[in-house]
């Protein structure tokens, strides 16, 4: 059997020495005397780790939050594109510029969409039934072609602005269509008058001030000549587009001196096939135009012309009225009118002002 030892407790000068020794062994911390056990180490270190992780989130969800910001803000600004089912665009949500459609330009168009897509979005802006378009008619118009064949064009890429039916619509299209291919000086002209006559403007003259009031002083005057043009022969012109800049300018000189009659009866009589034989009528009517001899600013300020509120009629159609400083013009639309009741109403109206 082993012999037992016997523990001697340790005497004073053992004690010091050994306090001595832990008192020199290193710690974690060089300002830390006291050791700390190895559990309180690994909970310091996750919970330091833990606090980095929440900072990192923290810088996160900040960038996050101000991402959102910004798009919320291109958003309504209008600069976040977003795809758009067709049949929620209404193309006739403001009258247009362009009158004709060019079928070359129009198949290059298709051809382009079909290989690269849109690079460009349409401009809208939100209705109660949808949506309205501002501008892109052509490329609305070709995606609904394509559409017809490939359900991949069932929806385009939009631009949801905020421009409403006002001044904003009309200014974004014209704006559009003088960058990306210049209107002719008739349609520049029709706009206005348009615009004017839905109660966008409260004259022409103050739409062409406010369409192409990027445009010099010269330009908005010949705009306000081809709105002449548009107001008093408008509605007999086969070939308006066609009208140069000199010929419809020498129309608009005319019409100041009182040849609206014999240029309506011209362009009446005239049975034009083309531009040319339509040109050659009015030119054929121009010469019978006296000339005051008085010398008048070219371009000048196109006659001021109020538009009376249409009244409908009972049988269907109504009556459209249009006064000027020298004339009242009166128009049936939508009855069919025997040569007998013209002259009755005539005669009525020659009594009311006898």
């Amino acid at each position: 059997m082993a012999k037992r030892r016997r523990l001697i407790a340790p005497d004073t000068a053992e004690l010091e020495q050994m306090e001595a020794g832990f008192a020199t062994k290193p710690s974690i911390s060089p300002f830390d005397t006291k050791s700390t056990p190895p559990i309180a180490q690994v909970a310091g270190e996750a919970a330091a780790l833990g606090g980095m992780a929440a900072v990192t989130d923290r810088v996160a969800m900040a960038k996050d939050h101000t991402d959102a910001e910004l798009w919320r803000e291109a958003q309504t600004a209008g600069l976040v594109a977003e795809k758009l089912a067709l049949d929620q665009i209404d193309a006739d949500f403001i009258r247009r510029d362009r009158m004709v459609e060019d079928e070359e330009a129009m198949a290059e168009l298709l051809e382009s969409l079909r290989v690269h897509g849109l690079r460009t979005p349409i401009e809208v802006t939100r209705t109660e039934d949808g949506y309205g378009l501002i501008s892109g008619f052509r490329r609305l118009n070709a995606f609904r072609r394509l559409a017809e064949t490939d359900p991949a064009f069932a929806a385009i890429p939009a631009f949801v602005r905020d421009a409403g039916t006002g001044q904003g619509a009309y200014v974004s299209m014209v704006e559009e269509n003088e960058l990306r291919s210049n209107l002719s000086p008739y349609e520049r002209g029709r706009i206005a008058v348009l615009a004017a006559g839905q109660g966008i403007f409260p004259s022409t003259e103050a739409a062409v001030d406010v369409l192409f009031g990027a445009a010099s002083k010269a330009k908005r005057s010949k705009v306000r000549g081809f709105a002449m043009v548009h107001e008093a022969l408008g509605d007999l012109l086969r070939f308006p587009v066609a009208l140069s800049e000199k010929a419809g300018l020498k129309l608009a000189a005319a019409l100041r001196e009182g040849a609206q009659a014999k240029l309506r009866d011209a362009l009446a009589s005239a049975d034009a096939v083309d531009a040319k034989a339509e040109w050659m009528a009015l030119e054929n009517a121009l010469k019978a135009v006296p000339q005051t001899g008085t010398s008048k600013p070219r371009g000048g300020r196109p006659q001021q012309i109020s538009r009376l509120p249409a009244t409908d009629l009972a049988g269907g159609g109504a009556i459209l009225a249009e006064l000027a400083s020298d004339e009242l013009r009166i128009r049936i639309k939508g009855r069919k009118l025997s040569t007998d009741d013209a002259q009755s109403l005539i005669a009525q109206i020659e009594k009311l002002l006898v």
